[in-house]
C-alpha cells in the first residue's frame, strides 16, 4: 500500500530533478556562449562583423557544450559609449580614445521532450534561458 502511494510522488521528485538539471545544464551553456559571442564580438573592428563572429562564437560553443535548443538560439546586439547605451553598431562608430563596449545576449528555450512529464500535470515542455555578456571595445585601436 505505501509503495502505491509513494511511488507517484517518487517518479515526479525524480522528474522535477530531471528539469531543475537540465535548466542548471543549460543555463550554464548559455552563459558561456554569451561570454564567448562578446569576446568575439569585441576584437572586430566593426559591427558586421563582430555580430558575425559572435553567432558564430556562440554557436560553436552551443555545439560543444551539447545543447539543444527548441529553435535556433537568439541573440540581441547591443552597445554603450561613454557608459550611455547606443547601438551596437554605434559602439563601433565611437572614436579612438573614447570608452566604448558590446553586449551579447543569447537566449534559448531548453527542450523537456526526452523527460516524461505526463506524470505531472501542468508541466511547461521547455524553459527559455538567457544570459547577456558585455566585453569592451580597445580604445586606442581603430574601428570602421
Amino acid at each position: 500500500m505505501e509503495v502505491a502511494v509513494l511511488a507517484p510522488a517518487f517518479v515526479a521528485l525524480m522528474v522535477l530533478a530531471g528539469v531543475a538539471g537540465r535548466t542548471a545544464v543549460g543555463a550554464e551553456a548559455i552563459q558561456a556562449a554569451a561570454h564567448d559571442a562578446a569576446r568575439a564580438a569585441s576584437i572586430s573592428r566593426d559591427a558586421g562583423t563582430g555580430q558575425d563572429a559572435a553567432v558564430a562564437a556562440a554557436r560553436k560553443q552551443l555545439d560543444w557544450q551539447g545543447l539543444n535548443c527548441v529553435g535556433p538560439p537568439s541573440f540581441t546586439f547591443t552597445g554603450s559609449v561613454d557608459g550611455a547605451p547606443t547601438s551596437f553598431a554605434a559602439a563601433y562608430a565611437a572614436a579612438p580614445g573614447q570608452p566604448a563596449a558590446v553586449s551579447v545576449q543569447v537566449s534559448c528555450t531548453v527542450s523537456f521532450a526526452d523527460i516524461h512529464l505526463s506524470s505531472l500535470p501542468g508541466m511547461p515542455a521547455g524553459r527559455l534561458v538567457s544570459a547577456r555578456f558585455t566585453s569592451p571595445l580597445d580604445s586606442y585601436r581603430s574601428r570602421a
